[in-house]
C-alpha cells in the first residue's frame, strides 16, 4: 500500500538543522557569539547544537570558534562598562532586569571578580551582564580575559565534547522527538533570561548602602540608590 501522506511543514529544529550546511553558518555562529557577549539576547547553543549533530567532526572547531569570539565580544562588553556605561551599558543592564540591584552586583565584582566572571561565563545567565559589570567594577582586564577564556571554554567545549562522543545517540533521540527539540531550545533561552534577575538583589541593606555611598560618592534615598552611576577611574582603584 502506497503512503500518499504529504510531508508536514518543517518544524523549528528541522529548519535550524537544515541551515547548518550553509557556507555562512560558521561565520554567523561566530558573529552570534561575539554579539551575545555584549548585547544580543540569544544563546549560541541554539545554533551550535544542530550544527554539531549535522556533522560531529566539526565539534572541536565550533567550540573553539564560540569560545574565541565570545571572549572577544566580552572584551567589547567590558569596554562598554568601562567607558560607555552611562550612554550604552546602563540601558543594557536595565533591559535584563539588573538595574535596581546593580550597585550591589558591582560590589561583588570588586570583591570577587574572578569568581563572578566564572559563574557568569559557565551558566546560562546573560554573559553581557558579566562583561559590562566587570568593566564598571574595574576588574583587571587580563584577569577578565583569563577567566572568561576558562569559563567560556568550559561552557562550549563540554557540551561539544558530549555531542562529539554521543552525537549519534543524541541525534537519533532528537530525530525521534524533533517535534519538541526546537521548543526545548527556545525554553532554554527563556530560562536564561528568567534566571538573570535572580543574581541581582532588588533592595540593598543599610550596610551595603553605606559601602556603596562611600565607594561612588552618591546620595542614597532610603531603600534605593538615587542614580545608577559609573565610578570614576580613580575610584575603580
Amino acid at each position: 500500500m502506497t503512503d500518499t501522506a504529504q510531508p508536514g511543514k518543517p518544524g523549528l529544529y528541522e529548519r535550524l538543522k537544515s541551515a547548518t550546511g550553509h557556507p555562512m553558518a560558521e561565520p554567523i555562529l561566530a558573529l552570534i557569539c561575539f554579539l551575545e557577549a555584549m548585547i544580543v539576547p540569544v544563546f549560541p547553543e541554539v545554533m551550535l547544537a544542530p550544527m554539531i549533530l549535522a556533522d560531529r567532526t566539526r565539534a572541536w572547531r565550533l567550540a573553539t570558534i564560540c569560545t574565541v569570539f565570545s571572549v572577544l565580544g566580552g572584551v567589547f562588553g567590558y569596554a562598554i562598562g568601562y567607558f560607555l556605561f552611562d550612554s550604552i551599558g546602563k540601558g543594557i543592564v536595565e533591559f535584563y532586569g539588573a538595574g535596581s540591584g546593580f550597585e550591589q552586583l558591582r560590589e561583588s565584582f570588586v570583591a570577587n571578580g574572578p569568581f563572578m566572571i566564572m559563574i557568569g561565563a559557565v551558566t546560562p545567565i546573560p554573559f553581557k551582564i558579566i562583561t559590562i559589570t566587570s568593566g564598571v567594577a574595574g576588574v583587571d582586564i587580563w584577569t577578565f580575559i583569563l577567566f572568561s577564556l576558562v569559563g567560556r571554554g568550559l561552557r562550549f567545549f563540554f557540551p561539544c565534547g558530549l555531542f562529539y562522543f554521543f552525537g549519534p545517540v543524541a541525534s537519533a533521540f532528537i530525530e525521534k522527538h524533533k517535534k519538541w527539540a526546537g521548543w526545548v531550545m527556545l525554553a532554554a533561552v527563556i530560562g536564561g533570561f528568567a534566571a538573570a534577575p535572580l543574581l541581582f538583589p532588588k533592595h540593598g541593606t543599610e550596610v551595603t548602602d553605606k559601602v556603596i555611598e562611600q565607594t561612588i560618592g552618591t546620595d542614597i534615598i532610603p531603600g534605593k540608590l538615587s542614580t545608577l552611576e559609573q565610578p570614576s577611574p580613580d575610584q575603580r582603584g
